[in-house]
C-alpha cells in the first residue's frame, strides 16, 4: 500500500503539480527573451546601430534598409518580416462501392463404363450418379464512405528570419501570444521562404512558405476544462476496451 501511494504521488507532481502553480492567477507569458528569434537579432551580424561615418547615409539614393527608396524586405538574419495567414478550405469526399456475386456449379456422372449404374445399387433410395454433386453461392458487399471538412483561420504575426541557408533561402519562425483574463492564445508559425516572395510591403502568405508550421492553440483554465481528466486519459490509453 505504501509503494502504490508513493508511486501516486509521483505521478500526481509529474502532471498535476504545473497546472496548480496557476490556480487563482492568469498564466504566465513565454519568456521572449530566450529562443531563436532572440538569438537571431542578437547575432553579431545584426547591426545594431548605423554607421554614421558613411558619407551616404543621409543621402536619398541609399539602397540601405533605413533609406527611404531602400529595400525594406527581409534580407539577413534578424530581419522581420509579416506572416499572413487566411486559410479557408472545404473538402467534402464521398465514395460508395457495391458488389453481388452468385455461382452455380452441378457435376454429374451418367454413365461411366457401366459403373455409375452399379453404384446406383449401393446408394440410398431416390440418390444416383446422373446428380452427383451440386452447389450454389451467393456473396454481396456493399459500403459507403463520407468526410467533410471546414477549415478557416485569418492572422497575421511578425516571424524572425532565423537562419540564411547557403541557397539563399530563409529560415524563419515567429510566435505570438495574447492573454485574456485567464487564458492565453498562442499563435507559432516556422518555415522556409524565399526572399523572391517577399512582397514589397515586407509581408509573406502562409501558401508560399515551405515546411510550414503553423500552430494556434492556447493554454489556460478554459483549456483546462475542455480537456478530460489526466486518469481518465490513462485510463483510455492502457484500457483494451
Amino acid at each position: 500500500m505504501k509503494k502504490v501511494l508513493i508511486s501516486a504521488g509521483f505521478l500526481c507532481g509529474a502532471v498535476a503539480c504545473s497546472p496548480l502553480e496557476e490556480v487563482g492567477r492568469a498564466p504566465d507569458f513565454t519568456n521572449s527573451v530566450t529562443g531563436p528569434e532572440y538569438n537571431a537579432m542578437m547575432s553579431p551580424g545584426f547591426p545594431a546601430t548605423v554607421d554614421r561615418s558613411r558619407k551616404d547615409i543621409a543621402s536619398l539614393w541609399s539602397r540601405e534598409q533605413q533609406s527611404l527608396l531602400g529595400d525594406r524586405r527581409a534580407l539577413k538574419r534578424g530581419d522581420i518580416l509579416t506572416v499572413v495567414i487566411e486559410i479557408d478550405e472545404k473538402a467534402e469526399i464521398s465514395n460508395s462501392t457495391e458488389r453481388s456475386r452468385d455461382g452455380q456449379k452441378s457435376m454429374g456422372i451418367p454413365s461411366f463404363f457401366g459403373l455409375p449404374q452399379r453404384a446406383n445399387e449401393l446408394l440410398p433410395v431416390g440418390a444416383n450418379m446422373a446428380n452427383a454433386v451440386e452447389t450454389n453461392s451467393s456473396t454481396s458487399h456493399q459500403g459507403d464512405g463520407q468526410v467533410k471538412r471546414k477549415e478557416k483561420i485569418t492572422l497575421r504575426v511578425a516571424a524572425t528570419v532565423v537562419d540564411v541557408l547557403q541557397n539563399g533561402v530563409l529560415a524563419i519562425q515567429g510566435s505570438q501570444e495574447v492573454r485574456v483574463n485567464f487564458e492565453i492564445r498562442e499563435l507559432l508559425v516556422s518555415g522556409y521562404v524565399r526572399p523572391g516572395d517577399i512582397t514589397r510591403q515586407n509581408q509573406i502568405t502562409y501558401d508560399k512558405i515551405a515546411s510550414a508550421r503553423i500552430s494556434y492553440g492556447g493554454r489556460g483554465q478554459i483549456t483546462t476544462v475542455q480537456q478530460p481528466a489526466y486518469g481518465q486519459q490513462i485510463a483510455d490509453i492502457v484500457l483494451p476496451f
